[in-house]
């Protein structure tokens, strides 16, 4: 083979076999999709060498991850005698997951500080003895089904992922065609519209998909899910698709992608994937009870499940041979992310924001603003009116506070409709805080829905939540999620405890009143003046909760015997600004005017028209900034 002939690939391979001692017993070297793996005989000799790895991780420059050799992996039944054996009974380990593609055993514990390397467990030794490269974690207070059907697919699918990381390595780290540098965006949905987000980044090498949603209540089916008709997208030839949180207009329209063939990766964070697989798998249930076509089925699920690779904010991952991905606190819901795009080597940064919260809640840290790096921002713009300005936070929940008590006051109930994600668990922090400080008066708090999967999973990642929560959850004994206030309506056979006479909180999915068990609520108790009904959640145009909102006294239901129903609505109906996960109108000007160095243009997205062109003249006039409002199928050349 000549000089020429020897490929990238050769190269970083017989880079890292010249820097490896013998002593290492490295058997492979092989890519794990954006990483390189080493399998080893001796773990214990590169944990006690780590400047190893930092070697050759500056000489390759790309994300290496150590692999233990098959050969040496006991059987997981032998192993799994070995760990109980091994660790004490004080740190009551709840779960243990073997996943065969990795080599890794995820050991879930109730007191995982007994497990660490400051109270004397050394997992190097545990991993001598059973050859599984061993993850210690926190076993999450609520189980999560959603977190249970990730593991089975995981683990059924292990070859299958195996052959696919090889695979995706090689596409990965191909060689470069061009050393032209040319960028463009198509945008495919969410743009002067809330919904169906999605963006087709492409540049002379690559093509990375930016979230995949659906418009569920477009008044037409074309303008319901992303334009890859019009973009002529042939799915194999996409390098990726990036998905900055699970709700479905970002993320509803993934598993469609699977049913038409594509095979390649999903990147996002660890809760993203569970929280999508909780909704995705609630839609093909509840189309399948209703006898609905469906978009997608199980089966596509799975495949979602199979090719994620589920990423930490802060971490740089090569995903195609020219972009470099980082992921960044959002703010916006569990696991949320900002999605930074580092094109060529230096020649153009992208920040596709999503949807994010500059501001801290009591569920989550504010949005990552501190970019080494930008020079096309693309925003969300929900807010973008100059009148959509949020009180102050303890304003905010003062205000939900008074207009519960004096619902309660009257013995009437308020009903609270609610996102399963994100804005469902900072309601809950809310109650539980002001109910314990006698602020708000005591009353029984029902809740109904994906609420208790959804808080489940944010139980399973507290290193996700603010600072004070994470700590509140790790504890255990002071974890407000848990608290004895709520009660959970696992069927709607239980509802009767919720509607019999008396004050009480009804909080249920969802959020826009668009399906879902607040309905059977509604339909019972809004025809009452003395209940409540309290929007929390931004309520998108055509919604049934956007119609109430405006001033509708009266609208029909599908009722529980299939029948179109008329609901009368005498009770109060009142929206409570600034729970929202979105940023006001200040938060965007803010976020925008933070970002060093200046931008050389703006891309605003994610808004109703009007808000969307105000956004984009204020940016335009304030920052003296190239700004954009594309429509939908719009082709923009960035670079």
């Amino acid at each position: 083979m000549t000089e020429a002939q020897v490929t990238p690939t050769q190269t970083i391979m017989g880079t890292i076999l010249s820097i490896i001692p013998p002593e290492a017993s490295i058997t492979r070297v092989e890519y794990e999709g954006p990483r390189i793996a080493l399998y080893t005989k001796n773990f214990r000799y590169i944990q006690e060498h780590a400047d190893i790895i930092s070697n050759i991780v500056n000489s390759v420059k790309r994300r290496v991850v150590v692999r233990t050799d098959k050969s040496i992996r006991k059987a997981e039944d032998e192993a799994n005698q070995i760990i109980s054996s091994s660790i004490p009974k004080e740190a009551e380990v709840a779960t243990v997951f073997f996943d065969d593609a990795t080599g890794e055993v995820t050991v879930e514990a109730k007191n995982p500080s007994i497990l660490a390397p400051e109270a004397g467990f050394n997992t190097t030794d545990l991993v001598d003895k059973i050859g599984w490269r061993v993850r210690i974690k926190k076993a999450p207070h609520i189980q999560s089904q959603s977190l249970q059907n990730i593991q089975h697919v995981l683990k059924t699918a292990s070859e299958e992922r195996e052959e696919f990381y090889k695979d995706l390595g090689e596409t990965i780290f191909r060689p470069k065609l061009s050393q032209d540098s040319q960028i463009s965006i198509l945008t495919l949905g969410g743009f002067r519209q809330v919904g169906r987000s999605s963006i087709l980044v492409t540049t002379k090498e690559s093509k990375i998909l930016l979230d995949c949603g659906i418009h569920p209540n477009a008044k037409n089916p074309w303008d319901s899910y992303p334009r890859f008709d019009w973009a002529d997208i042939d799915l194999n030839d996409l390098d990726a698709v990036v998905i900055s949180h699970a709700h479905l207009d970002h993320s509803g329209y993934l598993p469609v992608l699977f049913k038409y063939g594509y095979r390649g990766p999903i990147y996002c964070t660890e809760p993203t994937l569970a929280l999508m697989t909780l909704l995705h798998m609630d839609y093909v249930k509840i189309a399948a009870q209703e006898g609905k076509n469906v978009l997608y089925e199980m089966r596509d699920v799975r495949q979602m499940i199979q090719h994620t690779l589920p990423i930490p904010y802060s971490s740089v991952t090569d995903i195609s041979p020219d972009v470099k991905l980082v992921l960044n606190n959002a703010g916006h819901i569990l696991g949320s992310a900002t999605i930074h795009l580092h094109i060529g080597e230096g020649v153009h940064n992208i920040v596709y924001t999503g949807d994010y919260k500059f501001a801290k809640t009591m569920l989550f840290d504010g949005t990552t603003w501190n970019y080494p790096r930008v020079e096309t921002l693309i925003t969300e713009s929900t807010y973008g009116a100059k009148e959509d300005l949020m009180p102050p936070r303890e304003e905010v929940e003062m205000n939900l506070v008074k207009s519960i008590n004096e619902t309660l006051s009257q013995g009437g109930k308020a009903m609270i409709p609610v996102p399963a994600v994100g804005r469902a668990q900072e309601i809950m922090l809310v109650l539980d805080q002001y109910m314990k400080n006698k602020q708000l008066t005591e009353a029984p708090i029902f809740m109904e829905g994906m609420i208790s999967e959804a808080t489940a999973i944010h139980v399973a990642y507290p290193e996700f939540l603010a600072k004070e929560l994470r700590m509140q959850v790790a504890s255990g004994g002071q974890n407000p999620f848990l608290s004895p206030y709520f009660t959970m309506i696992d069927h709607p056979s239980n509802r009767d405890e919720a509607l019999r006479e008396g004050p009480a909180i009804i909080m249920a999915t969802s959020g826009m009143l668009e399906g879902g068990p607040i309905i059977n609520y509604f339909e019972q108790l809004a025809p009452s003046d003395k209940n409540r009904l309290i929007f929390v959640s931004y309520q998108i145009a055509g919604t049934m909760g956007r119609r109430i909102l405006d001033g509708a006294r009266e609208v029909s239901i599908m009722s529980d015997d299939g029948k179109m129903k008329i609901v009368n609505i005498g009770c109060k109906v009142e929206k409570i600004d600034g729970f929202s996960g979105h940023s006001d109108y200040n938060q965007l000007i803010r976020f925008i005017g933070k970002l060093r160095p200046k931008l050389q243009q703006v891309i605003i997205n994610h808004g109703e028209r009007r808000k969307v062109e105000n956004l984009a003249n204020v940016v335009s006039r304030m920052f003296r900034i190239p700004t954009l409002m594309p429509d939908v199928e719009e082709a923009i050349r960035l670079y």
